[in-house]
This record gives C-alpha cells, sequence and structure tokens, in this order.
C-alpha cells in the first residue's frame, strides 16, 4: 500500500471512529482540546511559544492555536495572513506529493505535525509562515494535541445538528412573570415558524427549547443547568429567570454559551447581548436631559432604590453623576429615605414608586422625578396632577421610530398570536433580541460556532429593526442601544409628551 493510499485508509478510520463515537472526547483529547483553545497544559504547567524571527519566548496562553486558526480550525483571514484549515482528514491526505512553487507538499504524519508545531517546518521540510508560533511542548502535551486535532473537524459546539440549530430560553408557567412569558413565547413562536417556513438558516431549522425556571433559584439553576449542561442547547434567547440575577453571567462565561435578550442589570458579560439599554443609559439620559435643559446639576440629588440588589447599580450611577459635575447626589434604599431631594432618579418597581409619591404628596413636596418606563408605567395614572411637566420617564423606543413596515409586521403578528398593545415593550425587544440573533447567525455560515456567534454579534453596526433607533453592538459593547428617549407627564391624563429625542448617552470619567 503506497503512502497515498495509507493516509486515504487513516482517513477513513479518523472518519468512522469520528461517527462511531460521536464527539465523547477521551481524556486525552480533552486534555489536547484544552492545549488546543487556551493554551494550557493538561498538568497545568506553562506552556511556552517561540514568536517572530526573533524566537522571543511568551506563554502559550497568548497565543493558543485557537486563536489563529478558530476554535473550529477553519482559520479567519487576520493582518493579511490566512491560517491554514486544521482538519487532519486533509492534512493527513497533504496535496498527494504535488511539486507547486518549487516545493513538496506531502501528507503530514504524527511525527511530522508534531515537527511543524513545535519547529515550523512542514512534511517537506520546508519553513512555515513565521507568523507561527513554535510551541515548547512535552511529549505528553504533543500526544494530547494530536488526538485533539484528530477530532477537531467534528467538535461542533451543541446545539448544531445537520438539519437542526437549538436555541433554549426560561420562561415561568406560575408565578407574577407567567404573563409576560406568555408574550415572550409568543413572539418566539411567531417569528421562529416565520423564519423555518423561509427555509431556516443556511439550510437548518431553528428549534426552541422552552423550560420552566420554577418559584426559586435553585429551580431556577436546574432548569439552566439543562440548557447548558444536560442537554446543550447553541445559544439562549430572551429568558425570563430574575432569580439567576447574580449568577447566569457566570454560569455563561462558563460555558461559553452566547444570550441574546432581556439580561440582568450590569451583568458585564462578553456572553450577554441586550438589544436594549439597561437602566443605567436610560436613567443617565434622563440625568443629561435634566443637567442640559432643566439645569439641575446643583440641586440636591438622591437615587433612591426599592430593593438592596439596586444597590450597587444605585451607587454606580451616583458616582457617574458626580462625573458628569453633579454636586449634591447620594444613593439612599427607600426604606432609609428621609423624603429630601430637589431631584429624585427613582430605581424600583411600581409598588415602590407609588409608596415613594405617596409619601412626597403626604410631605407636600414636589420635586423633579425621574424614572424608566418600564419599571413604573403601570402607576403613572396615579400621579398626583400637581407633578404636570415634573416627571420625566426614559423610554428605548417610542411610536415616532416605527416605520410602516414595522408597524404593520408588529400588528400582523399581534393579530396571528391574540397579542394587544400591552407589554409592547416585551413584545420589540423580544422581537429584536430575535432579530440580530438570525442576522449575526447569516453572517457565520454553514459552519456554525458559539465563537463565530459572538463574533457576528459584535459586528452587528446600524441594523434597522422599524421598531427602534437602529442597534449595533461592538467588542466592548453588549446593549443594542446606549441611550434613550425623554418623555415627561402632563396633567391632567397623563399626557405623554416626547421632549428630547434617543441619543447615545457618552461616558464622562474623571481627571
Amino acid at each position: 500500500m503506497n503512502a497515498v493510499l495509507r493516509a486515504g485508509a487513516l482517513v477513513l478510520m479518523l472518519v468512522a471512529s469520528c461517527q462511531a463515537v460521536a464527539l465523547d472526547l477521551t481524556p486525552s483529547e480533552l486534555a489536547g482540546k484544552r492545549l488546543y483553545r487556551e493554551g494550557l497544559s493538561s498538568s497545568d504547567a506553562q506552556v511556552s511559544a517561540r514568536v517572530g524571527a526573533a524566537d522571543m519566548l511568551v506563554p502559550a496562553s497568548v497565543v493558543p492555536c485557537a486563536s489563529c486558526h478558530g476554535a473550529d480550525g477553519l482559520g479567519r483571514a487576520e493582518g493579511g495572513v490566512r491560517p491554514p484549515v486544521l482538519s487532519w482528514q486533509r492534512l493527513a491526505m497533504g496535496q498527494q506529493l504535488r511539486q507547486a512553487n518549487g516545493r513538496y507538499y506531502p501528507a503530514y504524519t504524527e511525527a511530522t505535525l508534531a515537527r511543524a508545531i513545535q519547529e515550523g517546518r512542514d512534511p517537506g521540510g520546508n519553513q512555515l509562515d513565521p507568523v507561527m508560533p513554535r510551541f515548547v511542548l512535552s511529549m505528553a502535551d504533543q500526544r494530547n494535541l494530536n488526538a485533539y486535532l484528530k477530532r477537531l473537524a467534528d467538535d461542533r459546539d451543541p446545539g448544531v445538528e445537520e438539519q437542526t440549530l437549538r436555541l433554549g430560553t426560561l420562561l415561568p408557567t406560575q408565578g407574577p412573570l407567567a404573563g409576560s412569558a406568555k408574550v415572550v413565547a409568543a413572539v418566539l413562536a411567531d417569528r421562529i415558524a416565520h423564519i423555518n417556513q423561509q427555509g431556516g438558516i443556511h439550510g437548518r431549522q431553528l428549534e426552541l427549547v422552552s423550560l420552566d425556571p420554577g418559584p426559586d433559584q435553585d429551580s431556577a439553576e436546574k432548569a439552566l443547568g439543562q440548557l447548558l449542561v444536560q442537554d446543550p442547547v447553541f445559544a439562549l434567547i430572551a429568558p425570563l429567570a430574575p432569580a439567576l440575577e447574580s449568577t447566569l453571567a457566570t454560569r455563561l462565561e462558563q460555558a461559553k454559551v452566547p444570550l441574546v435578550g432581556a439580561a440582568p442589570a450590569l451583568a458585564d458579560s462578553v456572553q450577554i447581548f441586550d438589544p436594549l439599554p439597561g437602566l443605567r443609559e436610560q436613567l443617565l439620559s434622563l440625568a443629561d436631559y435634566a443637567q442640559a435643559n432643566l439645569a439641575l446639576e446643583q440641586a440636591v440629588t438622591r437615587i433612591v432604590y426599592a430593593d438592596e440588589a439596586q444597590a450597587g447599580l444605585a451607587r454606580n450611577l451616583e458616582h457617574a453623576l458626580q462625573d458628569r459635575g453633579w454636586s449634591d447626589v447620594g444613593a439612599q434604599s427607600l426604606n432609609a429615605w428621609n423624603g429630601e431631594g430637589q431631584a429624585i432618579f427613582f430605581l424600583g418597581q411600581g409598588d415602590s414608586f407609588t409608596q415613594l409619591t405617596a409619601a412626597l404628596k403626604q410631605a407636600g413636596h414636589t420635586p423633579y422625578l425621574f424614572a424608566v418606563s418600564s419599571q413604573v408605567a403601570g402607576q403613572l395614572p396615579q400621579v398626583p396632577d400637581a407633578w404636570s411637566r415634573r416627571v420625566f420617564l426614559a423610554y428605548p423606543f417610542v411610536p415616532g421610530d416605527w416605520t410602516a413596515s414595522g408597524r404593520e409586521a408588529l400588528s400582523a403578528l399581534r393579530q396571528r398570536q391574540g397579542l394587544d398593545g400591552r407589554q409592547g415593550a416585551l413584545q420589540v425587544s423580544t422581537w429584536c433580541a430575535l432579530q440580530l440573533l438570525t442576522d449575526a447567525l447569516k453572517r457565520i455560515g454553514r459552519d456554525a460556532s458559539r465563537e463565530k456567534l459572538v463574533l457576528a454579534l459584535e459586528s452587528l453596526h446600524d441594523v434597522q429593526t422599524g421598531l427602534t433607533p437602529p442597534l449595533g453592538f461592538g467588542p466592548g459593547r453588549r446593549q443594542g442601544l446606549a441611550g434613550a428617549h425623554v418623555v415627561t407627564l402632563e396633567m391632567p391624563g397623563p399626557v405623554f409628551r416626547p421632549v428630547a429625542a434617543y441619543r447615545p448617552v457618552v461616558e464622562v470619567n474623571s481627571p
């Protein structure tokens, strides 16, 4: 049997092996995967790499294989260099001893692959591109890496099948969020059905796995584990599980699972993409309006929060306002607040807002009130007439943002799913989350991976939804909008009067 036939037999054997054991990697292959993706040895010993013509020694974790070749081994062009595809089937076949450009390109063996990785020379003795690091590996690390490279081409992220791509969400069926969960479920079901009727994405139908997070953190953690570990999905979309606020970001980062949709405040996770602005950005939009149009930066200002879980955000806002030149600003819990303040920024839900306004009414005090519309909308009809044009609300979008086609599409969805205008912000947020996710999936092509999805989401700019200002993300930006419209209330009514159009918040840092 000649070298080509032997290589071909090896390819067939490896393909059959991959099909037989699916992707249940052996300990050696798992160790090789860690080395490939993270540049870390199975023994936790330091792995080094020589870089450039000067052979500068750096930790391999700085230049792991996956940083250039990609977690999928398909390579991506960077700095004018296109790393080759690391498919063992391709490497083992070589180019059938074909000679081109004065060089031989024979098939790789395990030994010549080790030489390429450690010395930067191909099987024909040719020097590889000098940008490729030369890794200093023990024999055990090299064996592990070789073992994993033989499986790399078939090591796809969970949730990606030949005909389907599986998404997951957490939507409660009971409790205070059950009604909101039905709205999210209806929007997702309608949009996914439409996408699948159009042929899916790159030949795959979208499949949604929806689990009930249950009544508490333990049950929510169990449901999340089902989606991330036991029967993992490719990505999460628009979950409603506030019990996970303290742990969700960490769990997603550990599993490297992207999430597009509503997210915990200040999650600050590379894996979480939220189409609409967070509470912080919306309140800063209000602050910028108050400073520019009401000259309140010298007024006694209090950030009143109803829940201790929001204390960190309140203090973050306190520092942000101080950086903007507000001279007398402080954060206080609603229970400890003594009623002072000419300007009050409120963080909390509707019942707490009613408690705050009742206390102010009893004291005969009518300060300027600033709040995020989604938190207090249900209590606005009870605002006293004395506060006409003294209550200002942040809205991520207003009807003026809607195009004719966007309004028509949302109306048709509502009619099909039996929805009305209630919880409109949630409908639009869910709509936008799925649009952003599907736009990114279309960009990454048939060879889908979570890593590619994150990069594709980061590259989305000026996405026209027909229902919001243009959305976009970036390497350091995980919210599709970075500001809000400002609307005031006129009494009696209330009548909602826009006073400032959407404008992205500009971060200001102390000198």
